[in-house]
C-alpha cells in the first residue's frame, strides 16, 4: 500500500506542487498536470518521477499529452488508497528522477520474450526507459494486425540487437484508448486544467 510521505523525502530536491483534478477519459482514471507545472519537468515527452498525492508515495512515468503537457494514468491501487472520485481535487509533489519504475509489459509482448530465450539477455540488459519505448510502441495501436505485428517485429529488432524501437512520435500520447492522433482525448467531465 502506498506510504505517507513527502517528495522532498522520497528524493531529497525540490518538488513540483500542485493540484490537479480526478478526471476520467477513455474509460481510465488520470490526473492531468497544470501547464505551469508541465512547463517546470524536463521534457515535453515521457518523464519519471517520484511523487505523492494526499500524503500517498508513488513511483510513475508521466505522460505527453501532445500539447505540450503531461497526465498520470491513477492506477487501482492508488485509487483505493486516496479514497477519492472522479472530479475531486487533489494535491500533488512530483520529482524528476532518473531511476524509471519497470513498465507493465502487456501479456502478448511477455509470451513472445519467453517463447525467445536467445533475446532474453538483451532484454534483461536494455535500460527501464527503453523497455518503456518497446512497451510504448506495442500498445500505440488498437488495431489487432498492427499489434501482432509489432510484437513480431519487436523481437526481429531485439534479436537484431536494437535496444530501443525507432520512428515513433515520444512526445505524443500513444495510449490508443486516451489519445486521438496523438494527443490525449477531452476528460468525461470536459474540465480539462484545474
Amino acid at each position: 500500500m502506498a506510504e505517507r510521505t513527502s517528495a522532498r523525502k522520497t528524493s531529497g530536491t525540490s518538488a513540483i506542487r500542485f493540484e490537479a483534478q480526478m478526471q476520467r477519459t477513455g474509460g481510465s482514471t488520470i490526473l492531468r498536470l497544470p501547464d505551469e507545472a508541465s512547463a517546470k519537468l524536463p521534457s515535453r515527452g515521457q518523464v519519471a518521477v517520484k511523487g505523492v498525492v494526499n500524503g500517498h508515495a508513488f513511483q510513475t512515468v508521466l505522460e505527453p499529452d501532445g500539447t505540450r503537457g503531461h497526465w498520470l494514468k491513477v492506477d487501482k491501487k492508488l485509487r483505493q488508497a486516496l479514497a477519492v472520485s472522479e472530479g475531486d481535487i487533489v494535491a500533488l509533489e512530483v520529482e524528476p528522477t532518473k531511476d524509471w519504475p519497470e513498465p507493465d509489459v502487456p501479456k502478448d509482448f511477455q509470451a513472445a520474450l519467453a517463447d525467445t530465450p536467445d533475446i532474453f539477455e538483451v532484454w534483461e540488459s536494455i535500460t527501464p526507459m527503453a523497455r518503456w519505448e518497446w512497451v510504448r510502441w506495442i500498445n500505440a495501436t488498437k488495431n489487432l494486425q498492427t499489434r501482432e505485428r509489432r510484437v513480431e517485429v519487436g523481437i526481429s529488432k531485439l534479436r537484431s540487437g536494437k535496444r530501443r524501437p525507432c520512428c515513433f512520435d515520444l512526445a505524443s500520447c500513444t495510449d490508443p484508448d486516451l489519445s486521438k492522433n496523438g494527443i490525449l482525448v477531452e476528460s468525461d467531465i470536459r474540465n480539462m486544467r484545474p
